[in-house]
């Protein structure tokens, strides 16, 4: 994912996507900042220089509707588990993207739902990010013993040779049990690695400033229609929508939202346009419901509903994997979406 209104994410060119900035400086060298300028903490309290002093720290920046940060989770997890007891801490900064990523209480319950325990930086005002001259979501930063940061990355993937750069730091900080194997999880849902070998579809933003291939014509109003047939990548609305900057936000109910893809998986960020309510909603692929197509999200028939503001995992298919339609009909308005992932 990326932060409006200057981060463009990476095409997709066969390896995993990062999100970049367009006026980006170098990644920080040398001693590393600490995480002055935090607006708040989640599963910790504010940690400090003299916290940290001895320790083997890694910072991974993160906004929790980025499923490429998700994607990342399984491996995270498992070396905060592995080596917290070798000098290990992990600590997560939460940058956001989406102006509900600033809503305290919608992080916080993304980070229980996700079981994440390790401490989170609340970096609402870009401080910390500002601070690490940060570039990318998810981006890790490898911080040795003497506060010096030795390593970054990017993106996705390369866990086997983070993993041993782990090992190794915290074998120059004295650790002795830190060697051996290297962890291996199977990610699930919205978190399972991509089929990076089908996935022809890239992430697509919905409002005004950022979409890409808009194929719907406009009516009467803001009565929307979707052609009778899309090309690879086009979308459309059709119904009652308000196209937002940011966001589409549906007007009345039954309206829909029709994307053609090549992919394994879609997810939608989306959420209710009024906090508190829920909003009721039906998926079809090429015109059916999706059955073991589902998502984790979906029942069987394609029935689900949009609670709270979140990325949600609508198709998982089988293969093959070829151009399908996705449909997404609203049975409620006021339902707001932001942004297409693909997996």
């Amino acid at each position: 994912m990326k932060a409006a209104p200057f981060l463009l994410a990476a095409l997709l060119a066969g390896a995993a996507p990062i999100a970049i900035s367009q006026d980006a400086k170098p990644p920080a060298k040398g001693a590393a900042p600490i995480f002055k300028g935090a607006t708040g903490w989640l599963n910790a309290q504010p940690l400090t220089a003299d916290d940290l002093r001895g320790k083997v720290v890694l910072v991974e920046f993160l906004t929790y509707t980025c499923i490429n940060w998700l994607r990342t989770m399984p491996y995270v997890r498992g070396w905060a588990e592995k080596y917290k007891d070798q000098g290990l801490v992990v600590v997560g900064v939460h940058t956001p993207e989406f102006p509900f990523e600033h809503d305290l209480d919608n992080v916080r319950r993304a980070v229980k739902e996700m079981q994440i325990v390790f401490p989170i930086a609340v970096d609402n005002d870009y401080a910390v990010w500002g601070a690490f001259r940060n570039q990318a979501w998810p981006a890790l930063y490898f911080i040795d013993a003497k506060g010096r940061i030795r390593h970054q990355h990017d993106g996705e993937g390369e866990y086997d040779r983070t993993e041993r750069m782990i090992q190794q730091l915290l074998a120059e900080a004295g650790s002795s049990g830190a060697s051996g194997g290297l962890v291996s999880p199977e990610g699930r849902d919205a978190e399972a690695a991509a089929d990076w070998s089908n996935l022809r579809s890239g992430e697509n933003y919905l409002g005004s400033e950022r979409t890409e291939n808009f194929a719907s014509s406009r009516g009467k109003g803001r009565e929307y229609a979707v052609p009778a047939r899309l090309a690879l990548n086009q979308w459309g609305l059709a119904g009652d929508w308000t196209v937002k900057p940011g966001s589409v936000v549906l007007n009345k109910a039954n309206g829909r939202i029709a994307y053609r893809f090549h992919a394994r998986d879609v997810h939608l960020v989306m959420g209710p346009a009024v906090k508190g309510t829920a909003v009721r909603f039906r998926v079809l692929i090429d015109g059916k419901p999706p059955g073991a197509a589902h998502g984790s999200d979906v029942d069987e028939q394609g029935n689900g509903t949009v609670s709270s503001q979140r990325l949600y995992q609508l198709v998982r298919q089988p293969k093959p994997i070829i151009d399908r339609t996705f449909e997404i009909e609203f049975l409620e308005k006021d339902v707001e979406g932001f942004a297409f992932t693909f997996g």
